[in-house]
């Protein structure tokens, strides 16, 4: 792109094929705090359009927008083990790298606190969030 200061080819930043069969197939087996939140996000809020298992370079974000450069994560019990805490901290310097921002919520969060995590994220956008240019992380 010519305009991208970042120089990312696009939104997918070099994804193979294999990531996106893997992305297909995550969209096909969404856990169920991933699919009520997806029933929320797409139907852009505050207009922002958002994508579900997006693939970028190596890695699949479960929820994007590329307008404001933002990926949502929804992470389940696993991520608590050491060994995907690694690949997380990995894949947020990434993310932070190529300017998109994330945010992370646990499953509890979307089962248990649906409205509060809904309130946090319109809040980011409602912000009108341009932190991609530097990147960021931040969970509820």
């Amino acid at each position: 792109m010519k305009n991208d200061p970042l120089k990312i080819s696009g939104m997918h930043d070099g994804a193979t094929p294999k990531v996106y069969r893997i992305a297909a197939k995550l969209r096909e087996s969404m856990t169920e705090p991933e699919m009520k939140l997806w029933e929320y996000l797409k139907t852009k809020p505050l207009g922002y359009k958002f994508r579900r298992q997006h693939p970028i370079a190596g890695y699949v974000l479960d929820f994007y927008c590329h307008k404001l450069r933002l990926s949502i994560e929804v992470d389940g019990g696993y991520h608590l083990n050491k060994e995907q805490k690694e690949k997380d901290i990995e894949r947020t310097a990434y993310l932070k790298s190529a300017g998109i921002t994330e945010y992370r919520l646990t499953n509890e969060n979307i089962i248990n606190q649906f409205d509060k995590s809904i309130e946090f994220i319109n809040s980011k956008l409602r912000a009108g969030i341009r932190l991609g240019r530097t990147g960021a992380s931040e969970e509820i």
